[in-house]
């Protein structure tokens, strides 16, 4: 699987931006989800979701306890499209954010950062 993602940008605290993930090549059974990773900080998980057609299948949603509430996942089959919608943006939300699709549960990948494939970054920049 490739991924390609867009929608980074500069936004004032309390905007909103909605990141893109489109996905080609082999993309059943996946778990898709989104990382970021901050100046002189590890990468780490934001975001994951489940593909309902997978085995492993675990029915959840992963988010990191700093953005529930303020970032929403989703995805569109027909579209082979991972979203991250992020409203209420704080300033400690910027960095590179890479979307990552991976053959396992989404606590494994999101927490245990266990990812097959990331895509290229886009900078989301949170300042005034």
């Amino acid at each position: 699987v490739q991924l390609q993602a867009s929608g980074g940008g500069l936004v004032q605290p309390g905007g909103s931006l909605r990141l893109s993930c489109t996905a080609s090549g082999f993309t059943a059974s996946y778990a898709y989800g989104w990382f970021r990773q901050a100046p002189g900080k590890a990468r780490e998980g934001v975001a994951c979701l489940s593909d309902g057609g997978a085995w492993w299948y675990d029915g959840n949603v992963y988010y990191k306890e700093s953005v529930k509430g303020r970032f929403t996942i989703s995805r569109d089959k027909a579209k082979s499209t991972v979203y991250l919608q992020m409203n209420n943006l704080e300033p400690d939300d910027t960095a590179v954010y890479y979307c990552a699709a991976s053959l396992t549960t989404v606590d494994a990948m999101c927490a245990h950062r266990l990812v097959d494939v990331f895509g290229q970054g886009t900078l989301v920049t949170v300042s005034s």
